[in-house]
């Protein structure tokens, strides 16, 4: 992979993300690859630093929580909330990132 300046990765990623429902993320889930980012977090950003391999950036985002591997429990909630579950999201293969929005 040819190194992307951290400006050209960060419109990139931008330009790719997307506002989707729980039934489009469903089968992602299903394959073990969403990754939650809290509200707190720019969903472009940590994007950015998975794309990069940032270990140091993701590991402590991990650590405190802030970005997780979803769980039974988030899909549960997803599930109970139909297609009024919506997310921001971005892949960064093999991650789909999402980010819960307002009201969901």
């Amino acid at each position: 992979m040819i190194p992307t300046p951290p400006d050209e990765l960060h419109q990139k990623l931008n330009l790719e993300t997307a506002a989707i429902a729980w039934p489009e993320l469903e089968r992602h889930f299903a394959r073990g690859a969403v990754v939650v980012v809290a509200p707190g977090l720019d969903l472009v950003e940590v994007a950015a630093a998975v794309a990069r391999d940032d270990e140091a950036a993701v590991g402590a985002w991990a650590q405190t929580g802030a970005v997780v591997r979803a769980t039974d429990d988030h899909a549960r909630r997803w599930v109970a909330a139909g297609a009024d579950a919506r997310f921001w999201a971005v892949v960064v293969a093999p991650w789909v990132l999402v980010q819960e929005t307002a009201g969901s």
